[in-house]
């Protein structure tokens, strides 16, 4: 499934729900006490470190559920580099209503540019080994759609993006069938012809079976770096794609890599990812 594809319909019912979340019952009462109605106002959203923008979307839809006389002029678009100090995007209309949704914008906009930074520092680190870094369903409940999109956004690649759209076998799958032949030959009568199956192995003993099984990918969990490398001549001039999990971090990664493996599952870069530092300040 496309995250960019569900993103638009994703959106206003999750950013409805963190809008809920923050007024309550009564709403802002800090700017009904404090801010006229009609007090129009200008700011300036900036970047207060370096990083990589995500989450337009979710920060527009904020600003137009509050109020939707807000204009929000964007500067950057999401995937572009950020320096600290850049200007992001320019906001103008009812100071009240600005106010309002600054905090939940924010909290878009700093989770996703997390995300996106996070993910391009893999992509980067990786660059040139033609291995591509992929998301995991380790991802804030609720928000999946958004956090792959920032994933996207910092150069990442689609995984599956929930249990319904790809047949993934893992350790514990196995275990209850039996081994890794009969999990796979249960899923391939279950599928049929259409579907690609994917199977998680712990070992080297495991990846024959996953080959006579016709797995088209074999996840290598927590593979030593020289089981990888044995891994890849093995599936050497065959279809069946290699992806590497499992004890990945910013100064593994590129040695994963180098093994020749194609995809490098990250659950950090969306479970772990700190969010980017931006600010709405008086223009």
């Amino acid at each position: 499934m496309n995250t960019i594809d569900i993103l638009p319909a994703a959106v206003p019912d999750i950013v409805a729900l963190a809008l809920a979340e923050d007024l309550g019952g009564r709403g802002d009462v800090t700017g009904q006490a404090t801010i006229p109605a009609d007090e129009i106002a200008r700011f300036e959203l900036r970047a207060r470190k370096p990083g990589v923008l995500a989450g337009r979307a979710a920060a527009a839809e904020a600003f137009a559920q509050v109020d939707a006389r807000i204009d929000v002029d964007w500067r950057v678009a999401d995937g572009m580099k950020l320096a600290a100090g850049d200007c992001i995007a320019t906001l103008s209309g009812p100071a009240r209503a600005i106010l309002t949704a600054e905090r939940t914008a924010l909290n878009f906009l700093g989770r996703l540019s997390g995300i996106a930074t996070l993910t391009r520092a893999y992509v980067d680190a990786v660059a040139g080994t033609g291995a591509r870094i992929a998301h995991t369903r380790k991802t804030t409940p609720g928000l999946r759609a958004l956090e792959l999109a920032a994933v996207a956004a910092g150069g990442g690649a689609s995984h599956r993006f929930g249990l319904d759209d790809a047949v993934l076998i893992k350790d514990n799958h196995v275990a209850v069938c039996g081994g890794v032949g009969e999990a796979l030959a249960r899923a391939r009568d279950f599928a049929g012809h259409m579907t690609r199956i994917s199977i998680e192995i712990d070992t080297l003993d495991q990846l024959d079976d996953a080959l006579h099984g016709g797995a088209d990918c074999i996840l290598l969990d927590n593979f030593s770096l020289a089981d990888m490398r044995s891994a890849v001549e093995r599936i050497a001039g065959s279809s069946v794609v290699l992806e590497a999990s499992g004890g990945v971090n910013l100064e593994t990664v590129g040695d994963i890599a180098e093994t020749g493996v194609h995809v490098i599952s990250v659950g950090a870069i969306t479970h772990s990812a700190p969010n980017l530092d931006l600010g709405l300040d008086d223009g």
